[in-house]
């Protein structure tokens, strides 16, 4: 089996799989709160089949558009999930088209920071894939700009809004670990195929994979005061499913070390060179991607963070180890736009904050200035922490 392309054929067989359960704070409100959010969809790739799967499951969400600059992508979502969207090949196209509340970008990261900035500049609210911007600068201009056109923008991941880490937050919060000294996370790959986008200038396995750890590990220990790192190019030429063999301009492999309050320190690992059998098969991962440690216990998430199975809490001398948080109460890791359309339907604050993606988004870019000039960064950034 050749796991290097499991990406875009695990987002394709399990697309079908089955909707996931909404959150019944949003969807018990009376009808008189609501009002149906209309969504549009830019970039009609693989990632799109589990987001538009999810947003139909929800009936606080109408798609109204699907826009791709390959409109035949467009037309084969529309006619597959039986959509009826009008369709675009072009964002200036779809925000002159028909009127949405919602859009949701999708399409290769390096076009994240300019689309979402034409739909907040057309008064549109903005769910981003990951990341937001293609820097920190831009990702908080994007921010400061949303507040003037009277709209909002926020950006993957979703990690906050599983079961998993709010068990392991209150954990925290409640003192069962004691005082807290380290933390580990990693999640890696062999590498997708089927674009090159990942491998270009400002793609890398830190935006794609790393910032999955980076989200939860802030979001359990608070925002980072410095970062050190280093980052390397492990394979330097890659085969491309449409373009054959391409040169890597970006890392594939990536080493981070985070300074937290009250002398916290936590360790990220992320690249496309990790060869793991499931691959980025979550459904049958046993082991753990995310680790917490003080000196009165220590908690392991089993699978990886985007799909967690439970939680290990250690904090015995005398009992073995207790799991934890085994059901998912419907969690996806796609579920983001559906709760952002559901907090704009019904006006509940969502658990995910903009100001925490930014925070992300500043770790990835503090952590290439370290690597590339051997000195330890200090961040400006932060977030309102607690998240739960």
């Amino acid at each position: 089996m050749n796991h290097s392309i499991t990406r875009s054929d695990f987002l394709q067989k399990t697309a079908l799989a089955g909707a996931a359960i909404l959150l019944s704070s949003i969807e018990s409100f009376s009808r008189e709160e609501q009002k149906v959010i209309r969504v549009a969809i830019i970039g009609c790739g693989s990632v799109s089949n589990r987001y538009i799967v999810h947003l139909q499951s929800s009936n606080l969400i109408k798609i109204v558009s699907l826009c791709d600059i390959k409109i035949e992508r467009a037309v084969a979502q529309n006619e597959k999930y039986k959509i009826g969207a009008n369709m675009y090949d072009h964002i200036d196209a779809l925000l002159n088209g028909v009127a949405f509340d919602l859009m949701l970008t999708l399409t290769d990261m390096q076009m994240h920071g300019a689309l979402n900035k034409k739909a907040l500049a057309a008064g549109k609210n903005v769910w981003s894939e990951k990341p937001l911007a293609n820097s920190y600068a831009e990702g908080k201009a994007l921010v400061e700009y949303a507040k003037t056109k009277g709209v909002r923008i926020w950006g993957a991941p979703a990690v906050v809004t599983s079961p998993q880490f709010e068990f392991m937050s209150k954990a925290i919060q409640e003192g069962k670990l004691g005082k807290l000294a380290s933390a580990h996370g990693q999640y890696g790959h062999t590498g997708p195929t089927w674009s090159s986008f990942f491998y270009e200038p400002l793609g890398g396995s830190m935006p794609d994979l790393g910032v999955y750890n980076m989200a939860t590990l802030t979001g359990l220990l608070g925002h980072a005061k410095s970062v050190m790192a280093m980052t390397s190019i492990v394979n330097s030429k890659r085969e491309i499913d449409e373009k054959g063999m391409i040169e890597v301009k970006e890392e594939d492999n990536a080493h981070i070390l985070l300074e937290h309050a009250n002398g916290v320190i936590s360790h990220i690992m992320c690249g496309f060179n990790y060869f793991d059998p499931f691959g980025h098969e979550a459904k049958n991962q046993t082991l753990h991607s995310i680790q917490i440690f003080g000196d009165k216990g220590n908690m392991r998430l089993i699978g990886y963070d985007w799909e967690p199975k439970s939680v290990v809490l250690d904090n015995s001398w005398n009992e073995p180890p207790q799991t934890h948080q085994t059901d998912d109460n419907g969690y996806q890791w796609q579920e983001g736009a559906t709760r952002i359309a559901g907090a704009l339907a019904t006006q509940i604050e969502p658990k995910i904050n903009v100001l925490h993606s930014l925070h992300v988004l500043e770790i990835i870019e503090a952590a290439r200035k370290s690597s590339k000039e051997g000195i330890k960064v200090k961040l400006v950034s932060a977030f309102p922490w607690p998240m739960i």
